[in-house]
């Protein structure tokens, strides 16, 4: 019961630990991308520039990285809510409830994004021929 796979090639495929090793940059880069659309969020108050800074780091993270797009989401778009959580408790200048609410709606243009770049992803993979 061969797996098609010879010594040499299962030496030259990753390994889960060689994957997450290379995926904790982009986890960085999710992180502080979201941490940016937050601190946005609570400086200008503006949900529809917020969902764009949400959305465009979504499309990029699931276009580089396709596998489980939904991890982009959450890694970028938690941020917003917690940012307003933060300034609400923290800060003098409080953002009203309601933007505390509207700063969840920031999953939804970061869930869109994600899988968008995953789908553009396996488009542009198949057309070019690459697997």
């Amino acid at each position: 019961m061969d797996s098609g796979y010879s010594a040499a090639n299962r030496s030259q495929r990753p390994t889960s630990k060689d994957q997450s090793s290379s995926d904790a940059r982009y986890y960085i880069l999710a992180a502080a991308l979201g941490i940016a659309a937050g601190w946005v969020d609570v400086k200008i108050g503006d949900l529809l520039f917020t969902a764009l800074l949400v959305l465009a780091p979504s499309i990029l993270l699931g276009a580089l990285r396709p596998k489980r797009p939904w991890r982009w989401t959450l890694l970028i778009g938690v941020w917003v809510p917690i940012a307003d959580l933060l300034a609400y408790l923290i800060m003098t200048q409080k953002p009203a409830r309601s933007q505390i609410y509207e700063s969840f709606l920031a999953f939804l243009p970061g869930l869109v994004g994600a899988y968008g770049g995953a789908f553009m992803r396996s488009v542009i993979n198949n057309v070019l021929g690459n697997k």
